[in-house]
């Protein structure tokens, strides 16, 4: 609780800028984009070199977390305002809801050696709400509340996607672990790095474009 107010304003200071960039949109947008690629792709590679050393091992951490932070970053800056802003509520659906589920709840660990604070019962919590707020998002699209199978649907979509962000979660708690380090770096106060910020936002970013695309 002692750092919880520069928790706070430093969360104030990072929504504000990346609202800022998102409202400007166009070049604004994708450069604070690449920005942020750019310190989670050095993070990233950070928390490789601690883990492994030298060798293949980093050559291939390196090269597969450039993809990955390059996919996710290309589709953060292509995917339209509306379903970004979807893609994000749902990402943090998913943290509220594992957050006071698994508080609330506690019960079994899902990998206590990489993450011991994430339970069954928060993970399901944050499916649920992801899931919620996904459908919510759908109708307030459609312009009607009027239930169908689309709904259910979009309501799978979101719950799905709050697996992916548990699991962006959980390779990075992982690569910590390896490497030795708590924060990926000191870069914001109170919340330690960009990657540390995002790790759950890279996967359902990567997945989001595609369902966009398949059915905007």
């Amino acid at each position: 609780m002692s750092d919880l107010p520069v928790r706070v304003a430093s969360a104030i200071v990072m929504v504000a800028i990346a609202g800022a960039a998102l409202w400007l949109g166009g070049w604004v947008w994708y450069a604070f984009v690449a920005l942020v690629a750019g310190i989670c792709l050095f993070e990233l590679i950070r928390l490789v070199r601690g883990a492994f050393g030298s060798g293949t091992a980093q050559t291939i951490g390196v090269v597969g977390g450039a993809a990955y932070i390059g996919l996710a970053g290309f589709s953060l800056a292509n995917l339209p305002p509306a379903v970004l802003l979807g893609v994000i509520a749902v990402v943090i659906a998913t943290d509220v809801g594992a957050y006071f589920s698994g508080r609330a709840i506690g019960g079994p660990k899902i990998a206590p050696k990489i993450s011991p604070s994430k339970t069954w019962a928060g993970l399901i919590g944050g499916m649920i709400l992801a899931g919620v707020v996904s459908a919510s998002f759908f109708l307030y699209n459609v312009g009607e509340i009027r239930f169908s199978l689309m709904v259910g649907v979009a309501a799978a979509i979101g719950a799905t996607l709050a697996i992916l962000a548990q699991c962006g979660d959980f390779f990075e708690s992982w690569l910590k672990r390896k490497a030795g380090m708590k924060d990926s770096s000191n870069l914001i106060p109170g919340h330690g790095g960009v990657f540390d910020r995002i790790d759950g936002m890279l996967p359902v970013a990567i997945a989001a474009l595609p369902l966009w695309a398949m059915h905007p």
